[in-house]
């Protein structure tokens, strides 16, 4: 015996690999069909673009991720001269992700292809891929995808706004946004005193004899405060507005937003949040005065939707980690993969990561043909608010479950797994909890007859394919008659019109793709589970008549 083997305690073995790079459209069979489902023909030849940007976000982007997380923002108030700079500096791997994306179109697809079947959807493809890479920078990309139905409200914004918001490069340089490559977008909506509640903000705004505002006041969320401009709502003569607000003067100038200090968060460590105090900071009226919400509605829509997309993401790269483990770890004398028990969490795992996928592109969708088609307008409005309510609220269950399949390892911070944990409640959270999305639901419902009927036309459309889905609309019906207590009752309401559009996505997917067993076996199973309530409450108390193998085989990575 060397003295080298006299010390060596132990061999390590049945731990699993490090997960290997991987293709996150070539290798997820259940988003390739979810999304194909719903792309006409012509878009059949931008699957080269998914292919790419799957490729390099589940490999260079993944390590990007880890350090641009592990290294967060710092903010730099002044120079060392004592001159106030309000700058924050960002890692090489922020940069590095906010480039990829742009380069990509993750951040402009719908706007480059706007009015073509299908832009929203390849869109929403590439940021569900780009957020399992990295979530902070999803941030950024998502206002400045979302800003651009707000930005075309500002009739005196210089015309390269928008031309350098949707054609733009990422161009992280501090210069004013004429001599920019590209500029990214932010918003400031809430204050301390009134959160979702804008209407009781205090921020003024004084219009000057040139046509722009001075403005005066605070944002408690200043969200990205490195963006070249930020949405805002302040208080001008005619009643609350919407403004953009740039970062820096066409002087040169940097304009007079100073930030207090970021905020230190949960997660989301990559994206810097901030406060900021407007000292007369000069401002471009978006849209009329008074019209500040309807305005910024339209932006409020699509980054909602973006929301569906990351939690939806976010379900699955941990459900890949969790499958990735238990199926190179024994336990017991059997591998954790082909223990029915295990099997039982694995396969209740991937039906709802496919049903909050499958409404999530359900909604893309719909926003891709609202402008085009009544029915498709009125789902969208509807749809984005009970989504943005259902998936968001089911991610931190999710991903804690996919977590314990890690056992001890899915806590330690050398693992992503506690990264996507800390992740997971953001959602919910941003742009109007759980409560304004479901007063949102109602408003639609009441105040807009034909959003009921189009929620009940797109039900009915699916009815005589699963009995258990048939009951459950004609009670959901009954249910909405039912027009007593309404605000009380409404979580539960949303909670069921979810359910329902959840159900009807899959089985309208599986009446598409007849050929794929699989995703039939788990639009049956979420029915039974979900609908029946032949399931528990927790994940994984699915009935033992379930096809676990067969669901499980779908959400695995084909490269695994």
């Amino acid at each position: 015996m060397t003295i080298a083997d006299r010390f060596t305690t132990h061999i390590v073995e049945n731990q699993p690999t490090i997960l290997a790079p991987y293709n996150l459209w070539s290798d997820d069979p259940l988003l390739r069909s979810l999304v194909c489902q719903y792309l006409p023909h012509s878009h059949q030849n931008d699957e080269a673009l998914l292919v790419k940007y799957g490729a390099l976000a589940g490999d260079t982007l993944m390590a990007h991720g880890e350090l641009a997380n592990k290294n967060k923002p710092e903010l730099h108030t002044f120079d060392r001269y004592g001159r106030r700079i309000d700058h924050v500096t960002f890692h090489p791997s922020y940069h590095a992700l906010m480039e990829s994306a742009m380069q990509h179109n993750v951040h402009n697809y719908s706007w480059k292809h706007e009015g073509i079947d299908g832009a929203h959807t390849i869109r929403a493809a590439l940021m569900y891929m780009h957020y399992q890479a990295e979530a902070g920078t999803s941030c950024p990309l998502t206002m400045t995808h979302a800003a651009i139905p707000a930005m075309r409200h500002g009739e005196k914004l210089p015309a390269y706004y928008l031309d350098k918001t949707i054609n733009g490069v990422y161009d992280p340089r501090s210069l004013p946004a004429s001599q920019k490559h590209g500029l990214t977008i932010g918003m400031g909506m809430t204050e301390k005193q009134g959160g979702s509640d804008v209407r009781r903000n205090t921020t003024t705004a004084a219009k000057q004899a040139d046509g722009s505002y001075r403005v005066i006041g605070h944002k408690f969320f200043f969200s990205a405060p490195m963006c070249d401009a930020h949405l805002i709502l302040a208080q001008a003569e005619g009643g609350l507005s919407c403004f953009l607000l740039p970062r820096f003067l066409e002087n040169g100038e940097r304009n007079n937003v100073r930030i207090q200090r970021l905020k230190d968060k949960l997660g989301d460590w990559s994206n810097a949040s901030s406060e900021v105090e407007f000292q007369n900071a000069t401002a471009y009226l978006i849209g009329q005065e008074g019209r500040g919400v309807p305005v910024i509605i339209e932006m409020v829509s699509l980054t909602r939707l973006d929301c569906m997309i990351g939690s939806s993401a976010l379900m699955r790269q941990s459900l890949v980690h969790a499958l990735h483990h238990v199926s190179h770890r024994d336990a017991f004398g059997k591998t954790l993969a082909n223990q029915p028990l295990m099997q039982n969490v694995l396969a209740d795992l991937t039906i709802e990561c496919a049903a909050a996928t499958a409404l999530t592109l359900r909604v893309a969708k719909a926003v891709d043909s609202a402008s085009r088609d009544q029915h498709e307008g009125a789902i969208a409005r509807l749809a984005t608010a009970i989504g943005k309510y259902w998936i968001c609220k089911r991610t931190p269950m999710f991903v804690n479950e996919a977590q314990e399949c890690l056992g001890g390892i899915g806590y330690v911070e050398e693992h992503p797994m506690p990264r996507y944990y800390r992740q997971a409640p953001l959602n919910s959270i941003w742009e109007g909890s759980g409560n304004v999305q479901c007063l949102d639901v109602l408003r639609a419902l009441n105040k807009e007859p034909n959003v009921k009927e189009a929620l009940f036309k797109e039900l009915y459309g699916q009815k005589g394919k699963n009995k258990h889905y048939d009951n459950h609309v004609t009670t959901l019906f009954d249910v909405l008659s039912n027009t007593q207590n309404m605000e009380s009752r409404s979580r539960y309401l949303t909670e069921q019109m979810a359910i329902a559009l959840q159900a009807c996505s899959l089985l309208s997917t599986c009446t598409s793709l007849a050929d794929n067993d699989a995703l039939v076996d788990i639009t049956h199973a979420f029915c039974e589970s979900r609908i029946s309530k032949a399931g528990g409450f927790a994940l994984g108390t699915l009935p033992d008549t379930t096809p676990f193998e067969k669901i499980i085989a779908l959400g695995q990575i084909s490269s695994d």
